[in-house]
């Protein structure tokens, strides 16, 4: 009962309150009220979605008349400001378009050579690189250079790791293990010892049982004569002790460890670790120790003398003499048991 006496009180106060307002704000309230009962109407139950005109209808009202809070029900009436404040952002931002062209754009070949350039050379800045751009009669401004350069970090960065193995090709081998299974079911242990100028392979061998003497042992067999290189780039594998780091330096050789689970760091041995797989290793049976020697030994023959490589041109890395027509017929020669075939002309 007391419920519904409260019901009629309201009731009455609206209905007196309607008294003593004007047509206007009537008839704007009658236009708020339909206008929500006509959204509510073509939407599906539980899913209110207001259309751009809907939205701009309430966002007018707010505008223009000051009782618009009282009669918003569908949504709140924080929504109808977000709704006013996100059109003023819209309005000025179309306001303050630019109405001419301004200065030209910058070519997007331009900009690619400027990031080019410097990934390429970490330590140079905006005006390095704008003199350099100048050289190559290219003329644009060092204040565009250094906004397409960015911010350039408080410690200077250093040359990349591919960088690095660029410049120092000659100077650099690099070492891993990588394990066979056998037919008896051991597991043998493989160590290679490549030179990355000319990809050659410098030392490969055999063990069942790895440990940092043997290692230490196949370094000093791959170079006997002290022409050690200046870097030798390895993985943080716990077979290098003690034994190994000693023989190391006294090659007079400098370590440079690869970050951890980082089997990208050292390319060119994990490279060849890969193409002796695939071409060797995946077709064969291994029994024993003996067997897999004689086929790595097979292979590294082939591997040096007549397979070619991309990264030397297409040639081998003992370089092959190109054959004319008139030295002969072409003969095919078997290589690694037959898994690989070389082709050379043969005068008859």
């Amino acid at each position: 009962m007391p419920i519904l006496v409260i019901a009629v009180v309201i009731a009455l106060i609206a209905a007196l309150r309607s008294t003593i307002r004007s047509r206007a704000e009537l008839a704007t309230e009658v236009l708020a009220l339909r206008h929500q009962l006509a959204v509510l109407r073509r939407q599906a139950p539980r899913r209110l979605r207001l259309r751009r005109t809907d939205r701009l209808l309430w966002v007018l009202l707010s505008r223009a008349w000051s009782e618009w809070r009282h009669a918003v029900q569908i949504v709140s009436p924080d929504t109808v400001v977000r709704w006013h404040r996100r059109g003023f952002a819209l309005f000025w931002r179309w306001k303050s378009r630019p109405r001419d062209p301004g200065r030209p754009a910058v070519a997007a070949d331009l900009r690619d050579l400027i990031r080019h350039m410097q990934a390429a050379n970490p330590l140079w800045g905006a005006p390095r690189i704008h003199g350099e751009l100048r050289k190559l009669g290219i003329e644009v401004s060092q204040a565009t250079v250094a906004k397409y350069l960015g911010r350039r970090p408080r410690t200077p960065r250093s040359q990349t790791w591919r960088t690095f193995l660029t410049n120092h090709v000659p100077q650099l081998a690099s070492i891993d293990f990588f394990t066979v299974p056998t037919a008896t079911f051991r597991v043998l242990v493989v160590f290679v010892v490549l030179s990355h100028d000319r990809r050659r392979i410098v030392h490969v061998n055999v063990t069942a049982h790895p440990t940092a003497i043997w290692t230490a042992q196949q370094l000093r067999e791959a170079w006997p004569w002290a022409d050690a290189p200046r870097f030798l780039i390895r993985d943080r594998d716990g077979i290098y002790g003690e034994a190994f780091g000693h023989a190391i330096r006294s090659l007079g050789t400098e370590e440079v460890l690869t970050a951890p689970r980082a089997p990208w760091q050292n390319p060119f041995v994990e490279r060849v670790i890969g193409s002796i797989r695939r071409e060797c290793l995946d077709h064969v049976i291994i029994w024993k120790e003996r067997t897999l020697r004689h086929h790595l030994h097979q292979y590294v023959a082939y591997y040096h003398g007549w397979r070619t490589h991309l990264s030397l041109d297409k040639n081998a890395p003992i370089p092959r003499a190109t054959q004319p027509p008139s030295a002969g017929r072409i003969v095919q020669i078997s290589e690694v048991g037959g898994l690989h075939h070389h082709d050379e002309r043969r005068a008859a």
